[in-house]
């Protein structure tokens, strides 16, 4: 056995055992991911007076006001992170969660790009990576995005889709 076929035999080795941590790890990735929104939006629900404030003296949300910013922050990080832990709509909860996050930087911009705050920056750009290899590779087997395309929601949706184009061609 030549050295290119011994070292390609243990790359084949090394990536079959590498997928069988494929699922795991993406479960672990949303599931961690999802709690550090989920706590962010619990604390909002739980002192909305404070929250308030927050939205209309402290953070600096763009174009909408303080009480959209508060409502709409507060229902992504409640609903998003649901979502992703169930890995249900997963891609949708991770592109949310992902524009909560850069909301976030942009809104209180002016604490964490400040001295001192490199570590709570650092925070959200790993939150941000992380939704992005979900959004890129999906939620993987352990979710119920996976066990309704198993089960063949995925094939249904494709039939009525299919289904409805022929039904279009018919009627033009």
């Amino acid at each position: 056995m030549t050295l290119a076929a011994r070292l390609h035999h243990f790359n084949d080795v090394a990536e079959r055992a590498a997928r069988l941590l494929v699922a795991p790890l993406l479960l672990v990735t949303r599931v961690y991911v999802a709690w550090q929104f989920l706590k962010s939006g619990w604390l909002k629900i739980a002192d909305w007076e404070t929250t308030q404030f927050l939205f209309e003296e402290e953070y600096k949300v763009p174009l909408v006001s303080p009480m959209l910013a508060a409502v709409g922050g507060t229902f992504g990080e409640l609903v998003f992170p649901a979502l992703l832990i169930l890995g249900l709509l997963t891609r949708f909860a991770a592109a949310g969660l992902f524009a909560v996050n850069i909301i976030a930087v942009v809104s209180y911009a002016h604490v964490l790009l400040g001295e001192g705050f490199e570590a709570a920056l650092g925070q959200h750009y790993l939150w941000g990576l992380m939704l992005l290899v979900v959004l890129v590779f999906g939620p993987g087997r352990l979710s119920v995005d996976a066990w309704l395309k198993a089960s063949g929601g995925g094939a249904r949706t494709q039939c009525a889709l299919s289904h409805g184009a022929a039904r279009t061609r018919e009627l033009s």
